[in-house]
């Protein structure tokens, strides 16, 4: 049995815990669904699954309570799946293991799952309680939030029905959120016709590992490396000077995760081999000193593989590499009024290329439209001058904030009552779900919070065991004092 279950507040651990053990990556949630229905139940409060694979939870107001406002409590119940290159782990199959690192909960070689799975352990915590103190109750816990909002977007008027909405998706103790970034993808695909590899060529496969990743949003400002970009400035000296062809690359595997790993195959011609492999070690000694303070795993090798057979056109080679290079990548610029937010960004999350095919993922965020226009259109702009087909999707307003909101003013008392101190407000550069929810559910009055995380979307994800006491215990407290209709 897993020593987190003695950790406090022993209730949302306990759940924290069944969750791990039900395999749950974004796009299959069957397991999960039908977990969280089952729960509901036996917890004897009115539970559903929509249309868009969201459950619902409805719990009536405890007596003399009758006449607060309507609460909606929301959490998603999908992770991102990923893994470092040597944990052998099937995550549709497998449960995470987790274990306790001092003050921190972490998972071995994997993500841990917090995001948002400690959202969804504290609203499990209180449809279960018989007894708290609260008003009407209802509980949306999102479908395949993490891969592009679907069950946010699924989401039919009538479903779910509040004045109040607390979004349990924020990765800060202590921080209350009042609004967030949009969001749109962009995928840049190709189809060539594979060349025959030069029989007389060396393949040899190089590969960068142990960056640090993370969130696409909530990293995308602390000088990560990412593994695209590093791996591009290393095939454009190659090619230029080691006569290089390429035969695949394959980098990163989650559009709102900034890319940890990349390997590609490349061929050159035995004289230039150990030049090459030289230049692996010149670059591994470069990218660690331009990023000293921040990438401590950075791992840059190359190893000789049996030559395949077809590659990439040199044009087409060409053309991909220069606009992987050239691609717009990191944050474009912070907020001018909140100089200490990034308002507008964009991460070149995924490249895939070999077999004929190429597609390049890059997921763009902004908390301003106009920028993230400008942003996707100047990365529309570098992959069509490459020959390659651009489409544009899942797009997605932000949030705009609402510095009086009633329940902001209510959640700032009552944080400052518990604990001594006064909340931080803030807008996050990251895509939460309440801009969409608050168009379905009109006039919602809406905050996000929950415990403190470190690298969610990456093997590194942690989460501060202090802090989720305090979360939950604030979020009760939020409860009991939700005002009057």
């Amino acid at each position: 049995m897993s020593e987190i279950l003695s950790l406090a507040p022993q209730n949302v651990w306990k759940h924290f815990y069944s969750l791990t053990q039900i395999p749950r990556p974004s796009g299959h949630l069957k397991k999960i669904q039908a977990f969280l229905l089952e729960f509901g139940k036996n917890a004897g409060v009115e539970t559903f699954q929509d249309e868009a694979g969201n459950i619902i939870y409805r719990k009536p107001a405890t007596p003399g309570m009758e006449n607060r406002k309507t609460v909606i409590l929301q959490a998603h119940m999908d992770m991102v799946p990923q893994k470092n290159k040597d944990t052998q782990h099937d995550f549709e199959n497998d449960p995470i293991q987790t274990y306790v690192d001092g003050e921190w909960v972490r998972a071995k070689g994997t993500t841990l799952g917090a995001d948002n799975g400690m959202g969804v352990a504290a609203i499990m915590t209180v449809m279960e309680d018989k007894t708290l103190k609260h008003g009407p109750l209802q509980a949306l816990i999102t479908a395949d939030e993490e891969t592009g909002m679907y069950g946010a977007f699924g989401l039919k008027p009538g479903t779910v029905e509040g004045e109040i909405l607390l979004n349990l998706d924020s990765e800060e103790e202590g921080e209350l959120y009042i609004g967030c970034a949009g969001g749109e993808d962009l995928t840049a695909t190709l189809e060539y016709k594979e060349e025959e590899t030069d029989p007389e060529d060396v393949a040899l496969k190089v590969t960068l590992k142990g960056l640090r990743g993370g969130h696409s949003g909530i990293q995308i400002g602390w000088g990560h490396a990412n593994a695209n970009k590093l791996m591009a400035r290393f095939m454009n000296q190659v090619i230029t000077y080691d006569e290089a062809c390429l035969v695949s690359w394959e980098g990163g595997n989650m559009r709102n995760a900034i890319p940890r790993e990349c390997e590609a195959v490349i061929t050159v011609p035995a004289s230039e081999v150990d030049d090459v492999l030289a230049f692996v070690g010149e670059c591994e000694q470069v990218w660690r000193d331009e990023f000293a303070t921040i990438e401590d795993g950075l791992s840059f090798t190359a190893e000789r593989v049996e030559l395949p057979k077809m590659m990439v056109p040199d044009e087409i080679r060409d053309n991909l590499v220069d606009a992987i290079f050239a691609c717009p990548n990191g944050v474009e610029r912070f907020i001018p009024t909140i100089p200490d937010t990034v308002e507008t960004s964009s991460n070149l999350a995924i490249v895939e290329i070999g077999n004929g095919k190429a597609a390049i993922k890059v997921l763009t965020r902004s908390s301003r439209e106009s920028m993230k226009d400008y942003r996707n259109t100047a990365i529309e702009s570098c992959f069509s001058m490459a020959g390659m087909q651009v489409v544009r999707s899942g797009g997605y307003s932000g949030w705009e904030p609402d510095v009086n909101s009633p329940i902001l003013h209510a959640m700032k008392e009552s944080y400052k009552a518990q604990f001594g101190e006064i909340p931080s407000v803030k807008v996050i550069h990251a895509g939460l779900e309440c801009g969409i929810i608050g168009a379905v559910v009109p006039g919602l009055d809406m905050i996000s919070f929950g415990p403190t995380l470190q690298c969610p979307h990456t093997p590194e994800e942690r989460c501060l065991i202090p802090s989720v006491t305090k979360f939950y215990e604030f979020l009760i407290a939020t409860l009991e004092n939700t005002p009057l209709k």
